[in-house]
């Protein structure tokens, strides 16, 4: 098969991986296509964490006519089969055992229990594997999966809304409305695709935030609230059990729910501390929606991965002033009935 078709099938491989956007974290993302001179016989995609993955789905989706092809077939997948028990077989023994000839990988999985053993185990059974197939997309679709496993921290998207002045906020702290109800859904799509949503103190009591989906399918994420007095009144949304919240504090009280209050020492660097925490409990990703005391606090860590700056329509004629990135890559803008949406990489 020649190299124009490899990719044409990973590329499909990747529409069916980013499928499973919100669902599968901390796993990651990952399709597989099976091919029988040209053909399509079985696709599939990791549909949502502790469920069947992209291999044993696409196998499993082969016609009853079709499976007596499978031993002539190349299977595509975007990652590195894994070769280890977790919550579902190795993948790689499927492939073994269904005598599936040639796969073509997009790229190796760096996670340790995986790294390269998948593409062993393949090879020692006689298997054709060929890697790289469209590699930098195939890592850019799961640079969370790999910034979680390869830095040893949630990947962190930075988040603010800001009027053409470059204020994001009003002086007194009342809420104001810089967006449009387009990009409200848009934010809230944003919300689905991460595993966790982070605000401070700030802005944790002055706009009772809910900090939940509601405006889009999927999940909710996890909610961080960072309050070290631990002075969010009770009655407010982030007490209100709906969905998982963690209060960063130094007067932790434990767990009521599905609220947990986890204690961490104010006096030392906290970032650090709150990345220690999310990588053991296996927070792969962190929308942090501000507010804009917390923002810089990360930025000047140089603790972020993406930002995405909402340029709103409506003006505000004096206010707190939004952040300012620095070694900042813009990749991508779009435009919202208005609303200008600019999406920034950061260039460490």
């Amino acid at each position: 098969m020649n190299s124009i078709q490899d990719e044409l099938f990973m590329q499909r491989c990747l529409q069916l991986a980013q499928q499973g956007a919100g669902q599968v974290a901390p796993n990651p993302m990952v399709g597989a296509v099976l091919v029988h001179q040209g053909r399509i016989i079985g696709e599939g995609y990791h549909r949502r964490y502790g469920q069947a993955h992209a291999e044993v789905e696409c196998v499993q989706q082969v016609a009853e006519a079709d499976r007596p092809l499978i031993p002539q077939a190349t299977m595509y997948v975007s990652l590195e089969p894994c070769a280890h028990y977790g919550k579902t077989p190795p993948c790689a023994d499927l492939i073994v055992a269904q005598q599936i000839p040639r796969v073509v990988i997009g790229c190796m999985d760096t996670f340790s229990a995986v790294s390269g053993k998948g593409i062993e185990k393949l090879q020692r059974a006689g298997v054709e594997v060929s890697v790289g197939m469209l590699e930098r997309a195939s890592r850019e679709l799961n640079r969370r999966f790999f910034t979680f496993h390869e830095k040893q921290r949630p990947y962190i998207i930075l988040k603010w809304a800001q009027c053409p002045a470059g204020f994001m906020a009003t002086l007194n702290g009342e809420p104001v409305r810089l967006s449009n109800p387009y990009s409200d859904r848009l934010v809230h799509r944003w919300r689905s695709e991460e595993m966790a949503i982070l605000v401070g103190t700030r802005t944790a009591l002055t706009d009772n935030p809910r900090l939940t989906n509601r405006l889009w399918t999927g999940r909710s994420p996890l909610r961080l609230v960072i309050d070290r007095e631990l002075g969010t009144p009770r009655h407010y949304h982030l007490w209100d059990g709906t969905v998982p919240t963690w209060f960063f504090t130094e007067k932790a009280t434990g767990s009521d729910g599905a609220t947990e209050t986890m204690q961490v020492d104010f006096r030392q660097p906290l970032l650090p501390q709150l990345m220690q925490r999310l990588y053991e409990r296996n927070i792969s990703s962190v929308l942090v929606e501000g507010g804009a005391y917390v923002l810089q606090r990360f930025i000047e860590a140089g603790l972020w991965d993406e930002a995405r700056v909402i340029n709103g329509s409506n003006m505000l004629a004096e206010g707190q002033k939004a952040p300012v990135l620095p070694r900042a890559l813009l990749i991508d803008e779009t435009t919202l009935e208005g609303d200008r949406v600019l999406y920034y990489r950061n260039q460490h």
